[in-house]
């Protein structure tokens, strides 16, 4: 009711302004959008944001997990072994072998809402594509949409132009197997000049794998194959061995594997019916519970929940009929219930894992005994740190934060905002730097904070000096990891330094900052680095910005004898008229990506530890590089 009235106050308003009191309110207005329409009119209500690929969560890798949804549920439901998947910058081709999609229906099943054989749960019983909305999105939003169904010995073609049918072949003879073939092509004009991470992607895939055991997935010519489920996922996943042996557990609709390693943080991937829900929900807050309480009972003390979740690395994964997202984009579960009759997912998972692991511990007593010791551990340090981190806390209200370091912007990672994964902060050094940026930006998702010199190298220390050096804990507060990334405030943690020796140095000090303490932030994707232009390149009539020499050579030649160039040395330069340019829907980010075999400890002691001969040829190598582009604008 209040933002009904607060609606009809701001339209009296307007027409008071304008003079008008008689705005028109007829039949005329009241419109009906078709089902292309509608999506491409609201794309983030069905794959949650655009983006151009540079982003895990883009939508352009919602798109291509849509379509692989309805292949893995094709496999859950013991049709087809394989599933073989294409992918190019701008295209992507995924062909499965299960049943095939009936071929009377295979127009309405790609081209009308609401409409799939899903909502039968005899058909599909634990599916993750409930509403008959989700292939419906790729054809709407693709360029090229192109759709073959083979069935008992018949194929049905079917072709689209952003979702508008463009042929629908006749059936056909086939002696191919059966299975369903889709082939698209997403639309420039939505996700701009995109571009498919192989290794985004492949992550995708080899999750599906360890949640399928047995499943092939042929990707690109590469063959993805897991057997042991979650634990290979982990094992994927961990620079070293855990501390001790993976403790895996399976169960009816339920898998769980976890240990501990010596990272910071908590590290957790979950699942339902085969969906990443890297957002959690309630099965992953009941995994926690359960882990916390069963330790308790198992060893007799009240350990703190933080000292028996830390460093831990886990994986859970469950089957429910009928999930409850709490969207499209299906990343957090809301689901209440296993099933009409069926036990709360809470209280199944609680069961199952104060079951399970009660037995495994009285089972294993060397694993015991090394999760005690961890445990222990992790409490000396929490206690040793606990009267600093109260100071720090205390230190951080008395300096204003959110007046002095941080402008915060109104939407956030942790809110139900629609808009929540556009929410950004640029981390910048100076006042310079960080007063274009805060001029030039969306107040609505992006925030900027503001550091005070190079931060502290804190390779090979430890958690104390977060809360004991200033900017550590301030940035720490700014972005709400304290107690790990579930509370992130903001999607896209981006570092915007200048690209010279000393921007170069504060961005290493960031990433060791983050490596060493909360290495998930860089997993599972946040960090990024601001990409800003070298060049400016105009003449009387237009102006081009080039991020790299090769840029600038194409515009000199393109815009004629003598333009004006400017090289830009510091973010400072570049007005705040100017910045908009580079943090609004064209921005360029460079993500932060480590793979398994990347060493933290490894990539820490070669650029953050004693100088070594290595590091310095390293750094005598990519001199050169700032050394020629000084000469070419000299």
């Amino acid at each position: 009711m209040k933002k009904w009235g607060a609606g009809i106050l701001l339209i009296h308003y307007i027409c008071a302004k304008s003079g008008n009191m008689s705005v028109g309110y007829t039949e005329e207005h009241i419109k009906t959008l078709e089902w292309r329409e509608h999506i491409r009119l609201r794309p983030g209500m069905y794959i949650g944001k655009l983006g151009d690929g540079s982003s895990q969560d883009d939508g352009i890798y919602v798109l291509l997990k849509e379509v692989m949804d309805n292949s893995i549920d094709e496999y859950m439901m013991g049709f087809g072994k394989k599933i073989d998947i294409t992918v190019t910058d701008k295209e992507v081709r995924i062909r499965d072998y299960g049943r095939g999609i009936p071929l009377g229906k295979l127009l309405d099943a790609v081209s009308k809402m609401n409409t799939g054989a899903k909502y039968d749960s005899k058909v599909f019983k634990k599916s993750v594509g409930l509403n008959g909305v989700g292939i419906k999105a790729v054809n709407a939003l693709s360029v090229s949409f192109i759709i073959r169904s083979y069935r008992e010995g018949q194929v049905k073609n079917i072709e689209f132009d952003h979702g508008k049918t463009v042929k629908d072949d006749p059936l056909k003879s086939t002696s191919e197997e059966n299975g369903t073939e889709v082939i698209f092509n997403p639309d420039p004009s939505m996700f701009g000049d995109y571009h498919y991470i192989s290794e985004y992607v492949e992550t995708m895939l080899r999750n599906y794998s360890y949640l399928n055991a047995g499943l092939v997935v042929n990707f690109n010519g590469n063959k993805l194959i897991s057997k042991n489920g979650l634990v290979d996922l982990l094992n994927e996943n961990m620079n070293k061995e855990g501390l001790y042996p993976i403790i895996h557990l399976k169960g009816d609709d339920i898998e769980v594997a976890f240990t501990h390693g010596i990272q910071y943080g908590e590290d957790y991937y979950s699942f339902v019916n085969g969906q990443n829900t890297s957002q959690g929900g309630t099965h992953l807050l009941a995994f926690k519970e359960a882990l916390v309480k069963t330790i308790r009972e198992f060893y007799k003390k009240d350990f703190d929940p933080s000292d028996i979740r830390s460093s831990i690395i886990a994986a859970i994964s469950i089957k429910v009929e009928e999930p409850i997202f709490e969207s499209q984009t299906k990343t957090k579960l809301g689901s209440k219930d296993m099933g009409p009759e069926g036990p709360s997912v809470r209280n199944f998972i609680v069961e199952f894992i104060k079951k399970q692991l009660d037995d495994f511990l009285h089972k294993n007593p060397e694993t015991a005994r090394i999760l005690l010791q961890k445990i222990q551990e992790s409490e000396k340090e929490r206690k040793a740190i606990s009267s600093i981190q109260k100071l720090a806390r205390d230190r951080a209200k008395k300096v204003s934060l959110h007046n002095k370091k941080l402008r915060d912007c109104r939407i956030h990672y942790n809110s139900s905002d629609a808009n929540k994964l556009d929410s950004t902060i640029f981390i910048t050094e100076g006042d310079s730097a960080s007063g274009s940026i805060t001029k030039s930006r969306s107040v609505e998702t992006q925030a900027v904070f503001s550091l005070r010199g190079k931060p502290l190298n804190c390779y090979g220390l430890t958690k104390k000096i977060v809360y004991e050096n200033e900017e550590f804990n301030l940035l720490q507060a700014a972005l709400n990891i304290e107690d790990g990334i579930e509370n992130l405030r903001y999607n896209n943690v981006v570092i915007a330094t200048d690209a010279d020796v000393d921007g170069m140095h504060i961005r290493l000090l960031l990433l060791t900052f983050f490596l060493q303490f909360f290495t998930d932030l860089v997993r599972k994707g946040h960090v990024y680095i601001l990409q800003t232009p070298l060049f400016r390149i105009r003449n009387k009539k237009e102006t081009r910005y080039c991020y790299t020499e090769e840029e600038r050579k194409k515009a000199v030649s393109q815009l004629g004898p003598s333009p004006e160039i400017t090289r830009f040395k510091g973010l400072g330069e570049i007005s705040p008229d100017e910045f908009k340019h580079f943090i609004g829907k064209d921005i360029r980010l460079e993500p932060v990506r480590m793979k398994k075999n990347d060493s933290v400890n490894g990539f820490l002691e070669f650029y953050m530890g004693k100088n070594t001969p290595e590091r310095q040829d390293f750094i005598i190598e990519n001199l050169r590089i700032e050394e020629d582009i000084v000469e070419v604008t000299n």
